[in-house]
């Protein structure tokens, strides 16, 4: 009897777990997305249900920023800024800058600024000291937004030093992910609460109610002095940025800025700020009057997964196809959308120089992997792809014909094109162009050149693994 109850009992469970896959997978074509995520959805819950189910759950579902953050506020927020406090007389571009910057422009609400002082970071002690000074310097306010603000040495510098500037006066705002620093204790960020510093974590996911928000995360990396000094760049509030990793060191770009485009840090800042605390901050104290005060002309560039657009990935585009002579690439993961493969390998066969740079080792494994897998196709179609060996290269550097380059928080893959809040600084001047061409190339003489023959010596199950994990590129 108990036995004839155990099998009844197993084929409903096992008739609803039917169900309730086939009615997720006509969810997820109905949502109509790009063909390859949703392949990728309907694989996993066909031959993973139960593990594809919980996945969907969490990362799945299209909830996307128009629900999470009033469209009204979101664009009294950016026009007001941009419109009073951000004017500027005309100046003269190429066509060929002219295209991007109107595209930014017209999408992004992204205004071009010139007569920016621009210096590059690559190494964790120098832009912590440079960070640090500002902060010292700072009179008016301090808005600071990172992914990761870890409760380490480099974590509690930053917070006490923030500490200080509350205490003499200083208006200190921070913004960090909760996600991203969901393995630090509450209790870091409430001693800040405590000093006087206003922090908030972006996107809160609560079981589970919130379980949803899980998948939209805020990469981006921004700090913002008295309005006139900003920071951005890829390097979070952590101590493995100076210290590196086991294998070696930690390689990443970070950028301080001077002048005019420190409005479109901030105005990211406040929009960010404005989803999370639900405070409209649009005085003219947080846009201070400047004058030129260099060469480079930036414009900053924000996405999201509101809407159909992919800013930073579809500006990537134009930038790739606009290349004439040379496109130098860095970044983590490379687990390109269809149209940027394409691009890439279009580019490289019609003669362009396209160098892609990725780690030899990677902090995560599946990304990796999956990385590994489009190598294959890059390299046929004429892209030169190296390995950073010295340890692990976490810059995201765009740098193309002496002309064009760019330095952010996004990624070359799916997850920052498609699911995460980012920020990018295109620069279009020939200075900071070069500054980060010879950046990519000392980088070069610690990697090595892939050989396609080679590449393609390695065991059958690597190529294999690396098959099974691109299929679920859409996804990580």
């Amino acid at each position: 009897m108990w036995s004839q109850f155990e099998n009844i009992f197993s084929i409903a469970v096992s008739c609803c777990l039917f169900l309730t896959v086939v009615v997720t997978i006509v969810v997820v074509l109905l949502d109509n997305r790009s063909p390859v995520k949703t392949l990728s959805w309907v694989l996993v819950l066909t031959f993973l249900p139960v593990v594809g189910l919980i996945f969907y759950f969490f990362f799945g579902r299209d909830t996307r920023k128009e629900k999470l953050i009033s469209k009204k506020g979101y664009a009294r927020l950016t026009k007001h800024p941009m419109a009073e406090y951000q004017q500027q007389e005309s100046f003269r571009c190429s066509d060929e800058q002219y295209q991007l910057m109107r595209f930014f422009n017209e999408m992004n609400g992204a205004l071009p600024f010139e007569g920016n002082v621009v210096r590059f970071y690559t190494d964790g002690y120098e832009m912590l000291q440079s960070l640090l000074q500002a902060i010292n310097k700072a009179k008016h306010h301090i808005h600071l937004q990172s992914y990761i603000f870890e409760d380490d040495a480099v974590g509690r510098l930053v917070r006490d030093a923030l500490i200080d500037k509350v205490r003499e006066g200083v208006e200190v705002r921070v913004l960090y992910d909760d996600v991203g620093c969901w393995k630090v204790s509450h209790l870091f960020y409430d001693e800040m609460r405590d000093a006087g510093i206003e922090a908030h974590a972006f996107l809160k996911v609560r079981f589970p109610r919130f379980t949803g928000k899980v998948n939209y995360r805020n990469h981006r990396k921004v700090t913002v002095i008295d309005g006139r000094i900003g920071f951005i760049g890829g390097m979070n509030i952590a101590l493995r940025y100076l210290r590196g990793v086991s294998w070696g060191v930690w390689r990443d770009t970070h950028l301080q800025v001077e002048g005019k485009a420190v409005y479109g840090l901030q105005t990211s800042f406040l929009t960010d700020w404005y989803a999370t605390d639900h405070s409209l901050i649009t005085s003219s104290r947080y846009f201070p009057v400047m004058e030129k005060e260099g060469d480079s002309l930036m414009q900053i560039v924000t996405s999201d997964p509101i809407g159909k657009c992919r800013d930073i990935m579809q500006g990537l585009l134009i930038a790739i196809a606009s290349a004439r002579r040379y496109i130098y690439i860095q970044t983590p993961y490379l687990l390109p959308t269809e149209p940027i493969l394409m691009a890439l390998n279009t580019m490289a066969q019609a003669g362009v120089d396209v160098r892609i740079m990725i780690p030899e080792k990677a902090d995560t494994r599946l990304p990796h992997w999956g990385t590994r897998s489009y190598l294959d196709e890059l390299m046929e179609a004429g892209v030169k792809i190296y390995m950073y060996k010295k340890g692990f290269l976490h810059s995201k550097l765009v740098v193309c014909d002496d002309s064009l380059s760019t330095v952010g928080s996004a990624n070359m893959d799916f997850r920052s094109f498609e699911h995460n809040f980012e920020v990018n600084a295109f620069m279009y001047d020939r200075g900071s162009a070069l500054r980060l061409r010879n950046i990519f190339l000392n980088d070069q003489k610690d990697s090595v050149m892939l050989s396609l023959k080679n590449w393609r010596k390695r065991p059958w199950y690597q190529k294999l693994l690396e098959s099974v994990i691109r299929l679920f590129a859409p996804l990580l």
